[in-house]
């Protein structure tokens, strides 16, 4: 069975406007991913809820993110999918997969929401410092770079593995310039660049995708950002937050403070009772409504902590350490 949605319904998703009208297509998504996402639908039938009660968002279910490691989430038949999206991993872990129907749904929704966020990125000239995410295959930040790079349509626009001389040539040109530059960079290439070329930047905004993969000790996330404003001369380092299970992305634009776009909610579950998740004000675990993952799962618990605050924005404070806990996981022994 084919599953593609409406135009008319992705459209109302990214036309949102309201509470009432993501609360109102959040529930019309839920009943089509109930019907239509076998692996969804077991796991709500094995928690043992009658979908008729599901009356308001907090009453949805959660698809604990681990299962994209095990598991094929997806709406329809298993084998027609556009782009499959492979997360970063060490050498012992599982990717998680993300199994993309419709690549166009995803670009619509980076699109929108820099747009929202910084305006046209034809303004721009974007520098992409992603060594790592380059050297493996499937990642969906890649697939956003490359689309803002070539979008942006400025000549000096690309990427950048290892040749720290080039991208720094590159940058002291355009700040000289005053050309706008977006420089996108995973945390520990970044902390490379600043401890071997600290320089004052002016029209660049400097967004690290998180992560060291690897590569060095992971610092706190304040730390990094205070290395990066002292080496560059800046009062703000941004952030993106987004997954691999995810066709929607969340920006800071400092202090770690991030804003979703309309058509994607955070809501906040009790780590001892998974649940239980409230869409006010609070500190737990992060449950994410992510519309534009409408042919796979729109409802995912992930494995990050943080703080909802009263205005919709939110904070990440770590990870949860299931080796104190059960919860969510034991759920899924029963599929």
């Amino acid at each position: 069975m084919q599953i593609k949605y409406s135009n008319v319904l992705i459209d109302k998703i990214f036309s949102i406007r309201s509470k009432t009208e993501f609360d109102t297509l959040a529930l019309e998504v839920f009943q089509l991913q109930y019907t239509s996402n076998s692996v969804y639908k077991s796991y709500v039938n094995t928690l043992g809820i009658d979908i008729q009660n599901i009356k308001a968002i907090q009453d949805i279910p959660f698809l604990p993110v681990s299962f994209f490691k095990t598991y094929e989430i997806i709406c329809g038949d298993k084998k027609e999918y556009e782009k499959m999206f492979y997360s970063s991993t060490t050498s012992s872990s599982i990717p998680s997969k993300h199994f993309v129907k419709e690549c166009s749904i995803y670009t619509e929704s980076f699109r929108r929401c820099f747009n929202q966020f910084y305006g046209n990125i034809k303004d721009y000239c974007v520098l992409a410092l992603l060594p790592s995410y380059l050297e493996r295959e499937g990642s969906s930040l890649v697939y956003m770079a490359e689309d803002l790079i070539k979008t942006s349509g400025h000549t000096k626009s690309g990427f950048y593995m290892h040749n720290y001389d080039e991208l720094i040539e590159t940058l002291t040109q355009l700040e000289k310039q005053g050309q706008k530059v977006l420089l996108l960079g995973v945390t520990y290439a970044l902390l490379k660049l600043a401890e071997e070329s600290p320089m004052s930047l002016r029209s660049t905004v400097i967004m690290e995708t998180g992560g060291m993969k690897g590569k060095r000790e992971e610092l706190p996330k304040q730390e990094v950002h205070a290395l990066l404003q002292k080496a560059f001369g800046m009062k703000h380092i941004h952030s993106e937050y987004g997954m691999t299970e995810l066709l929607s992305q969340a920006y800071s634009k400092g202090g770690g403070v991030f804003n979703a776009p309309p058509w994607m909610q955070i809501g906040i579950r009790d780590i001892y009772d998974p649940l239980k998740v409230q869409f006010k004000s609070g500190s737990g675990a992060i449950n994410i409504i992510d519309l534009a993952n409408i042919n796979s799962c729109a409802f995912i618990a992930t494995d990050d902590v943080g703080h909802l605050n009263k205005n919709g924005s939110f904070e990440i404070t770590g990870r949860i350490d299931y080796s104190d806990m059960r919860g969510c996981n034991l759920m899924a022994e029963d599929l």
